[in-house]
């Protein structure tokens, strides 16, 4: 099983949870459907968790609602410890990379606090 936490920016945003808020019911209903997919089954689909390449170790959770597409972008920490820090709508077929540099950002300044106060 894994644990799933939403990043904390060091002002206190947590933009996963901004934008969990943003979308419908149903969409945000789906959204943690998926996570909870995520959370519990010891294997999972590329359908739903896949690893970005050419990126700094960044994952993504995607998710599929209708003819809209979500992705929640983040990394593995100890064990299986997954911090999401962004989320998005997927408009193209590519992941932009301002979504994925804003990841990697993020872990950095993640495991800066975490390891350095």
């Amino acid at each position: 099983m894994r644990t799933i936490m939403f990043f904390i920016s060091s002002s206190g945003k947590k933009p996963v949870e901004e934008f969990l808020d943003s979308l419908s019911a149903k969409e945000a209903q789906k959204v943690l459907w998926v996570l909870n997919l995520v959370k519990e089954l010891p294997a999972i689909s590329s359908e739903y968790l896949k690893k970005l390449r050419n990126t700094k170790d960044i994952w993504e959770v995607r998710v599929k609602h209708g003819n809209n597409a979500f992705r929640l972008l983040g990394f593995f920490d100890v064990g299986a410890l997954i911090v999401l820090t962004n989320g998005f709508a997927k408009k193209s077929q590519k992941t932009p990379q301002s979504e994925i540099t804003l990841a990697e950002q993020r872990k950095e300044e993640y495991f800066r606090r975490k390891y350095h106060g």
